[in-house]
Formats: C-alpha cells, structure tokens, sequence
C-alpha cells in the first residue's frame, strides 16, 4: 500500500477537492484568513490562489505528504506572501504556542485520525481570540443519507487515505472548547449526498 497512499491517493484527493462546487466553497472561506496564518492539510494548495495578500502577513502550511507539496509548487510560487511548509501531523505540530491569527482547516478534519488531537492543538497555536475558519465535509443531518455514510466508510476510508464521510465536524470544533460562530451547511450541487454535506464558518479560541 506504500506506493498507492504515497503516489495514487494524493493525486486521487488533489482531484476529488479540486471540483468546482469545492473550489467555490474554497473561495467563500479562504479570504477570511488574516494576520499570521496557519493552514492545517494544505495538500496540493488548492486554496493558495485564494489568500488575501492585503490581509495575510506570512502563511504555515502543514500536511503530512510531501508528494502533495511537491504539487503545490506552481501555486507556491505564485502566492506573493511569505510561505512556510511543515511536513508533519496536525496532532503533534511543531510549532509555538499562541503564535498564529487564524488557522484555516478545509476538507482535512475527515483524513486526520485523531480529530480530538489535531483541534487540541489547532487551540493552543492559535492566539487568544483567534480563529479557526473551516470548511469540511461530514456527518449528513438526514438519517437515511447518515445511514449510508456509515455503511460506505469503511471502504471509502481504505480507498481514500483515511478519509471519513461522517464526521459530526461542529460537535468535534465544540468539544474542543472553541467557540462556534456563525456556520452555514448544505450539500454541495452536483455531488454525491454521501460525500456532499458541507459545513463551514469560523470558531474562536
């Protein structure tokens, strides 16, 4: 499995996020980071094109894969704001205490294995009164879609690098003792009903 979750299941992921519902959902929370910013799962920098140079003064990137941040390269090079990349795991980073403005978390909290542990440490990098803006897929709100969810994951999980389809994303934000704001949710047009509830607002610390 070393190869396909090293080489096939990046450039799988890189296409299934790069969907124009998902680029526009994208472009609805990425101008909302601001200050210092840290970006949880930056993957193959989807959301690099996105940024506000006005509003950001320098930009983390933390992901696991290296074979994604090669990917990203052309999008890196294009961003006009200093960037950092990290290659590690958002449940131990290695990075300061209350350092960061807002962290920005798009459709990663569904492939860390410990979501508990990476908002926990989300939490502590983030200053007090900073922000997690997100934008995540997971648990649907109708039970007979939730049903399926829960009947597909697993293989889904296999094939997709440890993807989930049913997280309960605004339980887990809560329980990690930040504030939920203002948070919209719907399924994405055009996208299958398993995969397509989506929520996205912002939390602060």
């Amino acid at each position: 499995m070393g190869f396909y979750n090293e080489v096939i299941v990046p450039r799988l992921v890189t296409c299934a996020c790069g969907t124009k519902p998902i680029l526009k959902q994208r472009q609805k929370v990425v101008p909302l980071a601001k200050g210092a910013v840290l970006e949880i799962g930056m993957g193959a920098g989807q959301n690099l094109p996105y940024y506000d140079s006005n509003s950001v003064t320098s930009l983390v990137g933390i992901d696991p894969c290296q074979t994604s941040w090669r990917l990203a390269q052309p999008r890196a090079k294009a961003l006009g704001i200093p960037l950092e990349f990290v290659e590690g795991s958002a449940e131990s980073m290695p990075l300061p205490d209350a350092h960061f403005d807002t962290v920005l978390m798009t459709y990663s909290l569904c492939t860390i294995p410990d979501a508990g542990a990476a908002l926990a440490e989300t939490y502590r990098v983030l200053k007090p009164g900073g922000r997690l803006v997100f934008c995540e897929h997971g648990e649907a709100p109708d039970a007979s879609v939730a049903q399926w969810q829960r009947r597909v994951n697993p293989t889904w999980r296999r094939l997709l690098g440890g993807c989930n389809l049913n997280r309960p994303i605004v339980s887990l934000i809560r329980d990690a003792q930040f504030r939920v704001g203002r948070f919209d949710q719907m399924y994405l047009p055009g996208t299958p009903r398993i995969a397509g509830y989506n929520v996205w607002g912002s939390a602060e610390r």
